[in-house]
């Protein structure tokens, strides 16, 4: 068994999935404590993790998010220590609290990123810059320029960089893929996601105005089809349409350009054979109803030349039924927040918990130098380079819609390029 050193972390951003605390009190979603702090809380009392810190723009949530993950973490789980240094002190507000906070940790230490889309690649590229190994939540970038400027970062300075897309994690969806590759040459893909409208509640601060629907939710089943057709099959075209004018009307009043639903039809090529092409279709909605047994719908099909492969996520055969909030159905293989028989958290085979703990692991590899961060493009881990098609169809979708055209994805010398 290898011996390997504690790693530091530092968690950037303090919303819904770091801490399940948000702008208005503790989550309603199905993340009500959170995922990243209370992975890392786990991963600590495990011997796996060092220090900790948490860095926000705005110190003065602190009290309060101590407060709540005290409550709902600290005195839940025996063991439980959730202390951690806070970036800004003092109460103070700072955009750029992640500098200080960054330049305080040494090589070799890490950062797992949940901030506003348009922040990942600053944070991250000043992170990876001084040494330091990353973690970003999805879409890594909004731009596939800033995309490949993160594969350069992080082959130069030899650290590891992993996209959060831990639906690859999923025992479901990662049983799907393998079983995609005797399906011959692929035909047709299609997936839905959405979440309820009270979500724009919770992200009313950048919804429409930082990101979009696509970026923050297609995200996920763009990664999963770019990971089933690696190696076998590349997105030539993209063209993106949008339904709007329930998230700018009332209750939620959103900024004008907020779009409620967006699909993405992509044009696949295959790389084996010239005659055989495909097409998927990527929607995702924030506008979906609530009250509807699940926070995210979502479901996926695959079809190939030599069969098909359906998922629905959301309905795993659970379902529970209370008299005042009707049916719910429950996933419990993405986080499982049940205390274990020693009352111990329990969730350690969680997908939500194993994906963070996937590049966890990495960066301890690296830094004690039985690995190199390439060694994990080829594991089929969501590496910042094998996640570079993702951010190419998002981006190419933005753009799509904004200037009412296709817009076509192509490989330039070693980079992947729009046009």
């Amino acid at each position: 068994m290898l011996n390997l050193s504690k790693l530091n972390v530092l968690m950037c951003g303090t919303g819904e999935y770091t801490t399940g605390w948000t702008g208005s009190g503790a989550s309603t979603s199905d993340k009500k404590i959170g995922v990243v702090g209370l992975t890392m809380f786990d991963l600590r009392r495990l011997g796996k993790i060092g220090k900790l810190g948490m860095v926000g723009v705005n110190g003065g949530k602190f009290p309060a998010i101590r407060q709540h993950l005290q409550e709902n973490i600290g005195n839940v789980y025996k063991d439980m220590d959730t202390s951690f240094e806070e970036y800004p002190k003092e109460g103070n507000i700072n955009p750029e609290a992640y500098k200080e906070a960054i330049d305080k940790m040494s090589p070799g230490d890490a950062i797992i990123v949940f901030t506003p889309d348009s922040t990942h690649h600053p944070i991250s590229l000043y992170a990876m810059e001084r040494g330091i190994h990353v973690l970003v939540t999805k879409p890594a970038t909004k731009l596939l320029s800033h995309h490949n400027e993160l594969i350069a970062a992080a082959r130069k300075h030899n650290v590891v960089c992993f996209v959060e897309h831990h639906k690859r994690f999923d025992p479901m969806y990662s049983d799907a893929k393998a079983r995609a590759q005797a399906l011959g040459e692929f035909n047709f893909f299609n997936a839905w996601m959405s979440q309820p409208k009270s979500q724009l509640e919770t992200f009313r601060a950048w919804a429409g105005k930082d990101s979009d629907i696509s970026y923050y939710l297609s995200s996920h089943h763009i990664d999963i089809c770019c990971w089933i057709l690696q190696d076998k099959a590349i997105p030539t075209r993209v063209v993106a349409s949008a339904a709007t004018g329930i998230a700018t009307g009332e209750p939620y009043n959103c900024v004008p350009q907020t779009e409620d639903t967006i699909t993405l039809l992509v044009d696949w090529q295959s790389t084996k054979s010239p005659g055989h092409k495909g097409t998927a279709v990527y929607t995702a909605s924030w506008t979906a109803p609530l009250k509807a047994g699940v926070h995210s719908a979502q479901h996926w099909y695959y079809m190939g030349s030599k069969g098909d492969i359906n998922v629905d996520q959301a309905h795993r055969g659970y379902d529970i039924t209370v008299d005042e909030t009707g049916k719910t159905w429950y996933n419990p293989f993405y986080m499982k927040y049940s205390p274990s028989e020693s009352g111990h958290f329990d969730g350690q085979r969680g997908y939500g918990y194993i994906s963070i703990e996937k590049f966890i692991d990495a960066a301890r590899e690296v830094n004690a130098g039985v690995a190199k961060p390439s060694d994990y493009d080829g594991h089929g881990y969501p590496t910042i380079a094998n996640t570079v098609l993702t951010t190419a169809i998002l981006n190419a979708g933005r753009i799509s819609l904004d200037e009412k055209r296709a817009v076509g994805i192509k490989k330039s010398g070693d980079e992947w390029i729009l046009e």
